[in-house]
């Protein structure tokens, strides 16, 4: 029973692992688009709108580590040992140090863009 379960959790993670390459992916080909067609529109290209672009693909990124911690912790929760708590524990507090740093990122430059709004009366592209 206890194979079998174990069986099922590498699969979880290996699933969770797949989704992970893709939200990067997406990410990653979203942003691009978004590069080339400003680069396209404005030739010149300012900090602001390359911050924005960055900002969209940070959130992607967020995405991808949690499902990426959550494919850990499957992995780990069937009959660990010290060491894989231990990897589980470092891993789980750099990925988490990494999302609370660029989800505040995010959040700052959601709030400029508000605001920006706000200033000048409608969404800023």
């Amino acid at each position: 029973m206890e194979e079998s379960f174990k069986m099922f959790a590498e699969t979880a993670a290996l699933l969770l692992e797949a989704v992970v390459v893709a939200i990067v992916l997406l990410g990653g080909l979203e942003t691009i688009v978004r590069i080339v067609r400003h680069l396209a529109l404005h030739p010149d290209p300012t900090r602001a709108s390359a911050r924005k672009i960055w900002a969209r693909f940070a959130a992607w990124i967020l995405i991808a580590l949690e499902f990426a911690l959550g494919a850990d912790i499957v992995r780990t929760a069937i009959a660990p040992t010290w060491d894989d708590i231990g990897q589980l524990a470092a891993i789980a507090g750099i990925r988490t140090g990494l999302g609370f740093f660029l989800d505040r990122d995010v959040e700052t430059l959601g709030a400029d863009h508000g605001e920006k709004e706000q200033r000048e009366g409608g969404p800023v592209a």
